[in-house]
């Protein structure tokens, strides 16, 4: 695997309730373990983020979502798959996480990702991980590694090397909620 030493180091930093700064399925993000209160905490700090926005979590199938949501609903996986594109799907009833990911009204934004890196990394974690965008709050999302804060890399405990050279544009996810009827809004495509 070209990114196993990536995998070794972030599995430690997570661990230790640290961040990582990684290659995700869209843009580069900053991220933590999902469970951990003082590892999300630090991710608001070091975004100077006020913890009223939210942060969506990354899972590795789509089994896992049932294990932070009490609202599965099977007809958005049609839509999903119809987009050809990743996409970030804000559930209702959230449990399980951290409580400062967990959006006031119980809402929390879930994404199942395909990405090899991110998908091995989540397998061998075994928990959900935060993925907000490597930004400081109220600037532009990087589109390319390059693009990246130097308070934002000099803020994580590990920078992945895996990705760095790419030069296309990432972009970021489609949006889109379930309602409690279990109908859906698209937030954004």
């Amino acid at each position: 695997m070209q990114f196993e030493n990536d995998i070794t180091y972030c599995l430690k930093v997570l661990q230790e309730g640290g961040l990582i700064l990684y290659p995700t399925d869209t843009v580069w993000g900053i991220g933590c373990d999902a469970t951990n209160d003082e590892a999300v905490a630090k991710i608001y700090a070091l975004k100077k983020r006020q913890e009223s926005k939210s942060m969506i979590v990354l899972v590795g199938e789509d089994q896992d979502i049932s294990k932070y949501t009490q609202q599965p609903s099977i007809k958005v996986y049609d839509y999903i798959k119809g987009l050809h594109k990743p996409v970030t799907v804000i559930y209702q009833h959230a449990f399980n996480l951290s409580k400062n990911i967990i959006n006031e009204d119980g809402s929390i934004g879930i994404r199942v990702v395909n990405e090899k890196f991110c998908k091995t990394l989540l397998q061998e974690f075994g928990k959900p991980i935060v993925a907000t965008s490597a930004n400081l709050s109220g600037f532009p999302t990087p589109l390319l590694f390059s693009d990246i804060d130097l308070l934002i890399k000099e803020g994580v405990d590990y920078i992945v090397q895996y990705r760095q050279e790419e030069t296309a544009p990432a972009q970021p996810s489609a949006i889109i909620k379930i309602n409690d009827d279990g109908s859906y809004t698209t937030i954004r495509t």
